[in-house]
């Protein structure tokens, strides 16, 4: 199984922005985490992230009859982004969306979620052990 987790604007500054919503674990940490667990799972795994929305497109585009599911935290375009929504729907393979910290307990703007029309499942508030949780899912073939 080959599991692509992509990562949207300003997660490359975990540890730095705003540790009292996202934590101090850096993006250094986060990759770790992900590829120790794809590991012990025995999967596949790679990790791309960027800040750029057309960049986000691509990688998602790249998946098609290559891997076999996505972790996704969209960032910002979570909210904004139908290109990454169609995207997402264009290559047919299961989601998950992830998002470190509780957005539904936070600003009214990140109630909207684009990118959930195509997930088969959110997980929101559990800081950067939430990649590891939605990998099992797309590993276990479960959805919320």
């Amino acid at each position: 199984m080959k599991i692509r987790v992509i990562n949207g604007p300003n997660i490359n500054m975990l540890g730095i922005r705003e540790p009292g919503i996202y934590g101090a674990d850096t993006y250094k940490d986060l990759c770790e985490l992900i590829e120790k667990h794809a590991k012990e799972k025995g999967v596949e795994v790679d990790i791309l992230q960027s800040n750029h929305e057309g960049d986000l497109v691509d990688y998602i585009q790249d998946c098609f009859g290559k891997i076999d599911g996505v972790v996704i935290n969209p960032g910002a375009y979570t909210h904004t982004s139908i290109a990454i929504l169609d995207a997402a729907k264009a290559v047919k393979i299961p989601f998950v969306e992830v998002h470190i910290s509780d957005v539904s307990k936070r600003e009214d703007f990140r109630q909207v979620s684009y990118i959930r029309q195509a997930c088969v499942a959110t997980i929101t508030g559990k800081g950067i052990a939430g990649y590891l949780e939605g990998m099992d899912i797309l590993i276990d073939g479960k959805a919320e």
